[in-house]
């Protein structure tokens, strides 16, 4: 392996290809400068011959990839403009993008924690790999934003409404509930991860599956399956918790109150995110979308708040604006859907702000 930038270790080891994200100690949490790093490195690689397949691991051993460097958009939106953001998720949604159509094989490792930006730069690769330890998540709701990187993609593709579930409550799932929603193709038991990538070396991806792929340990959201789909196929979050509150099972009830911790903007805005994403089409058109809301975000007040109250004082207990379901008009979600003009992402043509039908 050689080190372009130490946040991000690029090498090859034979027919393979591979990128490390290396920020143990922030739990390889991506910074402007991976995502630019990241996608040089792919773009180099799809040209070259001699790269038949490429690997995307996390260094150290607590997961892939926690999300963005969401200190960093903190202190941009508390005492700056919020450019430094709206960059960073510029070039990072393009990243997604690319990832998901790369010509080669895309191995994505997701062992351990992979939530936010780690399931944008490992969810959209061609085979995705999950273990006993893998924790996915999109929390964003919680810190007062919505699921972006394309996960309003994926979870509107899930079955039934366990990706409005996912995106609305941000709960960690792991390996075999994973598989149900589509995030992950492939069990590989971490006892044998290394050697799985090593064989990547020398053989091609099928090969290196059919010796290390084992069946994957049963999840929990399909014996969940009723209440959520009746529960979140409601047309709005405050009837998707009058629902879960009269459902009558204990864990939707718990579920309820999941909901009415979180953002009231956020939740409404994810939901109508998902609803219109089901629409849209390709990814291109829904990461588009994604960044119009999550520009909108940065003026908006539950950003920072939730940010500051989860994850830089830690005191739990954000003070969300407005604070109740009722305050949030139609109006205030729809603001988060207005296009940005000439600051558009423009990753799906002129036209990409127009619904299409499936």
């Amino acid at each position: 392996m050689t080190a372009t930038d130490d946040s991000v270790l690029v090498g090859t080891e034979g027919r393979a290809a591979h990128l490390t994200l290396n920020r143990p100690k922030a739990l390889n949490a991506l910074t402007h400068t991976m995502v630019r790093c990241m996608d040089e490195a792919l773009k180099t690689w799809e040209r070259d011959p001699a790269v038949e397949t490429v690997v995307l691991t996390g260094a150290g051993e607590r997961g892939l990839c926690a999300g963005g460097d969401i200190h960093a958009i903190h202190h941009d939106v508390r005492d700056g403009d919020g450019t430094v953001s709206a960059a960073f998720w510029r070039d990072e949604y393009r990243l997604n993008a690319r990832i998901a159509c790369y010509p080669k094989p895309y191995v994505a490792v997701m062992d351990g924690i992979v939530m936010g930006g780690g399931v944008g730069v490992s969810a959209h690769g061609s085979v995705r790999i999950v273990t006993e330890r893998s924790k996915i998540a999109m929390p964003e709701t919680g810190i007062g934003f919505v699921p972006d990187v394309g996960g309003t993609y994926l979870l509107a593709l899930a079955p039934g409404e366990l990706g409005t579930y996912l995106a609305l409550t941000g709960v960690r799932i792991g390996a075999g509930d994973a598989l149900l929603c589509g995030l992950a193709d492939h069990y590989v038991p971490s006892a044998t991860l290394r050697l799985f990538v090593d064989d990547l070396a020398t053989m091609p991806v099928r090969k290196a599956l059919n010796r290390h792929v084992r069946p994957v340990p049963e999840g929990e959201l399909a014996t969940r399956r009723e209440w959520i789909d009746s529960c979140f196929a409601a047309d709005t979050v405050e009837e998707i918790v009058q629902r879960l509150l009269s459902h009558g099972a204990p864990a939707a009830k718990e579920t309820a109150e999941t909901l009415l911790a979180k953002s009231p903007t956020a939740l409404k805005v994810t939901l109508a995110s998902l609803r219109r994403a089901r629409r849209l089409g390709p990814l291109e058109r829904v990461l588009e979308q994604e960044y119009r809301v999550s520009c909108a975000a940065l003026t908006a007040p539950d950003l920072v708040e939730g940010i500051r109250a989860q994850v830089i004082d830690k005191d739990r207990n954000p003070r969300w604006s407005p604070a109740t379901f009722a305050e949030v008009t139609d109006a205030d979600v729809e603001s988060f859907f207005t296009p940005l003009g000439e600051r558009e992402l423009g990753l799906a043509g002129p036209d990409s702000t127009e619904e299409v039908a499936w």
